[in-house]
């Protein structure tokens, strides 16, 4: 968020809509649009569509609820952080009996919405997700172990298959495949965000790799996750999943984020863990975006 909004008083609707982290959410729904598109063979009917964006929805409110349970259990830590001081938790503007009944109320209009509207397997996934990232992650794992954003990846690899399930009620390996490639994108992806911000972390106390194990051994983590990420990436190709045009955009940008991870290997710089964060970015959005255009178009 930049520096004048943080600055700025938020009105209360803005207050709750930042607990959200919208940016996130965006992305999560995106993956799961991603998900239900491939599972349905060429152009959807209008039964479908309004199945896809009830799905969207629901899933939007629960990873919503999600986000602002987040928020209430590291208000502290994000007090000590530049990046996240701005949040209305974290500057007391709204208190945790309020926060709590905000997520409370997004993940059962969420739920509900999921279980009656969409399907039961779609809810307890994207209820078991909630769980995942909200308390095993936030609680259990991110203040424990280095490990926390591999281990609690799993949560956020979900998006794809909770959108399979919605579309057709099962989870098959299509979607398995995608939720692999999140899993192996989440490491790289954070930790060139955590290069850049180490001090916020070592304030904080939470034990990011870059604060345990040193600046040199985080870095040839990510140029050794990205290189598998890349065999990942290949991976809805070999499986039939996708044509030649996918493919080619997925060379292209793994090539591209492991170039990134080698030159940030070989010579660091917080500008060059920037731009390789920022490039994390468009590598996952690009890569899923190929898979629906390859989808319509061949």
């Amino acid at each position: 968020m930049n520096a004048s909004l943080s600055s700025a008083p938020l009105s209360p609707f803005r207050q709750f809509y930042a607990l959200t982290k919208p940016r996130v959410v965006q992305l999560i729904v995106f993956c799961a649009l991603i998900g239900m598109v491939l599972a349905v063979p060429g152009v959807p009917s209008w039964v479908e569509v309004r199945l896809g964006l009830l799905a969207c929805v629901g899933i939007w409110l629960v990873a919503g609820a999600a986000a602002a349970f987040n928020c209430i259990v590291e208000q502290g830590i994000d007090a000590k952080m530049k990046r996240t001081a701005w949040r209305p938790t974290a500057k007391g503007q709204l208190g945790n009996a309020q926060t709590l009944l905000f997520s409370a109320v997004l993940c059962s209009l969420g739920s509900v919405l999921l279980y009656v509207w969409v399907n039961p397997l779609t809810m307890w996934l994207t209820f078991a997700t909630f769980v995942g990232y909200a308390v095993i992650y936030t609680v259990i794992l991110k203040p424990l172990t280095p490990q926390n954003i591999v281990i609690g990846g799993a949560s956020g690899a979900m998006p794809p298959v909770l959108g399979w399930a919605a579309m057709t009620g099962d989870v098959g390996p299509e979607s398995l495949i995608l939720c692999l490639i999140i899993f192996l994108w989440t490491p790289p992806h954070f930790w060139a965000l955590a290069l850049y911000r180490v001090e916020d972390y070592r304030k904080s106390g939470l034990p990011m790799l870059p604060v345990t194990h040193g600046n040199e051994f985080t870095r040839l983590q990510i140029l050794l996750y990205t290189l598998v990420l890349f065999a990942a990436c290949l991976l809805p190709y070999v499986y039939g999943m996708s044509s030649w045009l996918y493919l080619v955009v997925a060379v292209g940008l793994s090539l591209g984020f492991c170039w990134y991870g080698f030159r940030l290997w070989r010579e660091y710089s917080d500008a060059l863990a920037r731009q390789t964060f920022r490039f994390s970015l468009i590598h996952l959005s690009a890569l899923f975006a190929a898979l629906l255009v390859d989808h319509y178009l061949l």
